[in-house]
């Protein structure tokens, strides 16, 4: 493959066009350096990219056949939609379409084109470099001095859209995406040490990502695993549990233990009166939390927020990291092309598994729109979503940033809607949750109860939760993030198989705050058993990690997240395993004492005194609270027909047990290990919605709109 110092005329080219520049940066009426002219500075270039080859070749002399280049304005200030009609790229008719959009969404009228599919990004972006006056270079046929490359930061190449292709001696050629800029002649002198005459090749933004991805392929993968172990190795869960934690976890254990072989007794009464007062606390944390949820609900909320005008949108990337799907990646285009969103400030990333072959070709077999892009993650440790979002995120260029699964079905107007939250809010506010419930939910009595769970912990739960100022733990779907302190508070933990409840509260504990959207996004609920069991065992175990990672320096995370941040901590993170941990060592006690009234024989008074009411009140009154706050949850989306499975709710819970001590096995054998739940299983295609088109469609669905 040609190198681009094999030519010439280099030296001479880097002469011709430095001055062009300098004459640029001085304004239209400053004289050339070198009183260059241009009938020179056109035959210097031809000559030189005629021994450079194809690969680098600027715009060619016109030859009237469509498509074909027309000779370079040389930065004279050709408007783009004229040059792509004149070189029959487009028609009139395309370009009056495309201007119509861009005047509506004030995007670049590129970008425009691309997002419409009227253009080729490589037919754009030979025609910009006429308009620039550079020439061009296919990344994909150009060997790349690998060596130079890997001094800059990839990171910062991939979200200015450029990259050094070779040098010689001072000369350094970069191929850029963007309009050339001086900015990066300093970032070159900085690391070279010396003083440089850049080359500028227009390419696309493709080929920067992908020659990117591919010389940094290991660096970036080891980034996307262990960059926040690396900074603060203590915020991660790979990091092992810390002497603190030893002493208070063994020594707790050893003394647990001693006390049953010197006391069994009364160090059984003990533990019981302990596990009873704790899961009393904790439900009626979860009471109080989703009233004032409720209290939310019923006020309205925030005022709705006026209609944002297109123009004032930000590019908005959307990540979606799919693994094993190849199922329904097909599907994933529609759901996203009816979000109410200008397609051209859409920047979606298609997260997919290097060894995920299945997965890669019925992604390319969907043809996808230009706005959706491929980022092929390279194999490595841990397999997880969140390293694949970690990797993704070096890629993605919007002001905010959230992520989808391949199979949700976000409500149209959800992206508006975060960007008002944030508008409306300060720069403390990070991340805002959108609800989650299921479109399937009618599939099996498993479905009906995961809907009813869903629907009080989004509906209610998350809004109490922001309502009292506590920590909110994110959905693994749906968080829509200001990407700037995404990338600031370290990206995700790509060790912790929650990592977005990890992510919620180490917000908090900077400083940060996490908000909720009304806007819903529909999933599947997994409607099989073991697959349940499975995911529940990832959720559960990622809140025992949670809990240890922020528990293994108690007094910073006190200060930072205060008396409210804690509270939530231990009711809720730490509060949740455990509670489903005890739960059935704590109820077969209260059973057994119990049936002392029906005449069964008498068992050791383990519930004394006042703890006899605490415990028939955990049993009753307890699973007659979860059962309300399940009720409580039909009325908002108007799913009254679940109504009666709320009353399965303590079954239900049952199945809760047996995936917290596989959590806890698993915790200890098995740490990193991700549980994948399988998606596309369901032919249930019911949506339950609150309010607008998509309430009236389910409601007409069931004649009773």
């Amino acid at each position: 493959m040609p190198r681009p110092w094999d030519a010439l005329e280099l030296v001479r080219l880097a002469r011709v066009l430095r001055p062009r520049a300098d004459r640029t940066a001085a304004g239209p009426d400053a004289p050339f350096p070198d009183a260059v002219g241009d009938d020179e500075a056109r035959a210097a270039i031809a000559q030189a990219f005629a021994e450079l080859g194809a690969t680098m070749a600027p715009p060619a002399p016109a030859t009237g056949a469509p498509g074909t280049p027309g000779p370079s304005p040389l930065g004279t200030g050709e408007r783009l939609g004229d040059a792509l009609v004149r070189h029959g790229l487009i028609s009139e008719a395309d370009l009056e379409r495309a201007l119509e959009a861009h005047r509506v969404s004030g995007e670049r009228l590129g970008r425009v084109l691309l997002s419409m599919g009227l253009v080729r990004r490589q037919d754009l972006h030979r025609v910009l470099s006429e308009i620039w006056g550079i020439g061009f270079c296919d990344l994909t046929r150009t060997r790349i001095d690998e060596p130079l490359l890997r001094l800059f930061s990839p990171t910062q190449m991939a979200s200015e859209g450029w990259l050094p292709v070779d040098r010689q001696g001072r000369v350094v050629w970069v191929a850029t995406a963007e309009p050339p800029n001086e900015r990066v002649a300093a970032t070159l002198a900085e690391e070279l040490g010396h003083a440089v005459d850049v080359v500028f090749l227009a390419t696309t933004e493709w080929d920067v990502n992908a020659v990117l991805r591919r010389v940094f392929a290991e660096r970036l993968a080891h980034e996307a695993a262990n960059e926040l172990y690396e900074r603060d190795p203590l915020a991660s869960a790979r990091h092992p549990l810390t002497r603190g934690q030893k002493v208070t976890i063994f020594g707790g254990l050893g003394v647990t233990a001693l006390c049953f072989a010197l006391f069994p007794l009364i160090s059984a009464i003990v533990l019981c009166c302990i596990a009873n007062i704790a899961f009393l606390v904790a439900v009626g944390f979860k009471l109080v939390t989703a009233l004032a949820g409720w209290r939310s609900v019923r006020r309205g909320g925030p005022a709705q927020a006026a209609r944002i005008p297109d123009d004032e949108l930000p590019i908005y990337t959307v990540l979606v990291p799919v693994f094993g799907e190849a199922n329904i990646v097909g599907g994933l285009v529609e759901h996203l092309s009816a979000l109410d969103y200008p397609q051209e400030k859409l920047e979606i990333l298609l997260l997919m598994e290097e060894e995920d072959t299945e997965t890669i070709e019925a992604a390319r077999a969907a043809h996808p729109p230009d706005t959706v892009k491929f980022v092929i993650v390279p194999k490595g440790r841990p397999q997880t979503k969140p390293r694949a979002c970690n990797f993704g995120l070096v890629f993605s260029h919007g002001e905010f940033l959230v992520i989808y699964d391949a199979e949700d079905r976000p409500e149209p107007a959800q992206l508006r809607e975060a960007v008002a939250a944030f508008r409306a809010g300060d720069e403390k506010l990070a991340c805002v949750q959108a609800r989650l419930n299921y479109f399937n939910t009618e599939e099996n009595l498993l479905t009906r109860m995961f809907t009813l769970e869903y629907s009080w912990w989004f509906d209610y739960m998350l809004p109490g939760l922001d309502r009292l100022r506590l920590p909110i733990p994110l959905g693994g779907t749906s968080n829509h993030f200001r990407t700037s302190v995404l990338r600031q508070l370290g990206g995700w933990d790509a060790w912790n198989v929650t990592e977005d409840a990890d992510l919620g509260l180490r917000a908090a504990a900077e400083g940060y705050r996490v908000g909720v959207i009304p806007s819903t996004t529909y999933e599947e609920a997994c409607g099989r058993y073991w697959p349940w069991v499975r995911q529940r065992t990832r959720w559960i175990k990622g809140y025992m990690q949670t809990g240890l990672v922020h528990t293994r320096r108690p007094i910073r995370t006190a200060k930072a997240a205060g008396v409210r941040g804690v509270f939530g901590l231990v009711l809720l993170i730490l509060g949740t395993p455990l509670t489903f941990l005890v739960a059935p060592l704590m109820w077969l006690v209260t059973i057994i004492w119990l049936t002392h009234f029906l005449g069964a024989p008498e068992m050791p008074l383990l519930l004394p005194g006042p703890m006899e009411m605490v415990g028939a009140i955990n049993l009753i009154v307890g699973n007659a609270l979860m059962v309300a706050l399940n009720a409580l949850a039909v009325g908002r989306r108007r799913i009254h027909h679940l109504l009666p499975y709320a009353l399965l709710n303590p079954l239900y819970w049952c199945l809760h047990y047996t995936a917290a001590w596989r959590a806890l096995y698993q915790l200890i054998r098995n740490p990193f290990h991700w549980e994948k739940t399988p998606h596309g299983l369901t032919t249930h295609e019911a949506v339950l919605a609150v309010g607008g088109t998509a309430e009236a469609h389910a409601l007409a669905g069931t004649g009773q709109a």
